[in-house]
């Protein structure tokens, strides 16, 4: 197991049991509500993500199947000075929210005939993976943040570049998420 720690966030993998690539964690708290790092985060279409996530360029929603499960279509910029090339994610996403106050959003992949596989974009493969908020208890403006991913990001990238795009990246994840949770006005 590897770890990166960066500004109160760590960031740990290991090699995926899904797929040849590794699954990352990543931990830290953020300062704010966890109704307020929510706000942030939740994958819907004109959500605050697609403002301050340099990962996400646009989301699309494909389906709504319940109120709490969706299909969606994450689209990424272009990553790594642009060896990295725009990519496209089509997942079944989960949200769901424990009595304690915790929220979490769980994703996977899955083909939808309303979303093949489009010009421009390598499809790319989110295996089981998401984001946790969970309240801290006697700090009800702080929230700690888990983050899984084990993502394939199709293509023929060399798995050396992989490895080294996705810790750092995930760090700034953090960074950029308490910058937003910050500028948001009181929920």
């Amino acid at each position: 197991m590897c770890f990166l720690w960066q500004n109160d966030v760590v960031v740990s993998w290991r090699p995926s049991s899904e797929f040849p690539g590794n699954v990352y964690k990543g931990e830290g708290i953020v300062s704010g509500s966890p109704e307020k790092v929510w706000e942030c985060l939740k994958p819907v279409p004109s959500g605050l993500r697609v403002k301050w996530d340099n990962n996400v360029k646009r989301f699309e929603l494909l389906e709504q199947i319940t109120e709490d499960i969706s299909v969606c279509r994450t689209v990424t910029p272009s990553a790594a000075m642009g060896i990295i090339a725009p990519r496209d994610f089509v997942d079944v996403i989960l949200v769901k929210q424990y009595e304690d106050g915790t929220i979490s959003s769980n994703a996977t992949n899955v083909s939808h005939s309303g979303c093949p596989p489009q010009s421009g974009y390598v499809r790319g493969f989110n295996h089981p993976c998401g984001c946790v908020c969970v309240p801290i208890a006697g700090e009800p403006n702080k929230t700690q943040v888990f983050s899984f991913f084990q993502t394939d990001l199709g293509g023929f990238l060399p798995r050396s570049v992989v490895d080294s795009f996705f810790p750092s990246s995930m760090a700034e994840f953090y960074s950029n998420l308490s910058k937003a949770v910050k500028s948001l006005k009181s929920l």
